[in-house]
């Protein structure tokens, strides 16, 4: 996988943290990484971003943002609050195969689920790794709910005939209840995928160090 795609099936539900785990654990087999931000929303232009996030816990990876828009709310509706340019799958789809021209592993990280619009005509994360031919791994929530989240994600990936090397468990409870241990077996099922890693909970407070070197722990198959 030169370039991945990372989406999820809500917003803060741990596609930064997880995009960070995956890089480290690249990064420690000795393959260089770049992070590609699309749309970065509801963050300053003097405030770190979500690709510094990633730089800060996995280490020295190469990160792009293409657009920065200040309120929080989806990126066609922010860049038209804000009265600037939107991003469209081409220009996605042309930075990835540039940053993957020159590095081992391009993460590409778009901003809430699958659907959500980039541009006014409509535009979304799936039109981008369509053009770019790449898979999406899919970054799901622990607890009541995720089934059909993440059923619906995978009935949209299809629909665009993408492919997805499974899903992440974004944050994994320290104390997972009776919904949150069966959707592990579950998930697969729902995601038509295999379930790839759990990302402990709180994970993206711990010291950049010990991050590093835990993030295998966490991911599995083609991940870790």
């Amino acid at each position: 996988m030169a370039v991945l795609f990372v989406t999820g099936t809500g917003t803060e539900i741990g596609k930064t943290v997880t995009t960070a785990a995956i890089a480290a654990v690249a990064l420690a087999e000795g393959r260089s990484v770049a992070v590609l931000k699309p749309a970065q929303t509801g963050v300053a232009a003097h405030e770190p971003g979500d690709a510094a996030e990633v730089e800060r816990l996995a280490g020295a990876v190469t990160t792009l943002e293409l657009a920065r828009y200040p309120e929080p709310l989806a990126p066609a509706t922010a860049a038209a609050r804000a009265g600037l340019p939107t991003v469209g799958p081409q220009e996605i789809a042309e930075a990835a195969a540039k940053l993957a021209a020159s590095h081992d592993l391009v993460l590409v990280e778009g901003a809430g689920g699958l659907l959500v619009r980039f541009d006014a005509e409509g535009h979304t994360l799936a039109d981008a790794a369509r053009l770019a031919a790449a898979p999406v791994l899919v970054v799901v929530q622990a607890g009541l709910g995720t089934l059909n989240t993440t059923a619906l994600t995978a009935l949209a990936l299809r629909q665009y005939g993408l492919d997805s090397p499974g899903v992440v468990v974004g944050s994994w409870p320290a104390e997972p209840d009776l919904a949150a241990r069966c959707n592990l077996a579950d998930l697969p099922q729902a995601a038509g995928a295999p379930l790839l890693g759990r990302i402990p909970e709180g994970a993206g407070t711990l010291p950049p160090t010990t991050f590093r070197t835990a993030a295998a722990g966490w991911l599995s198959g083609p991940l870790g």
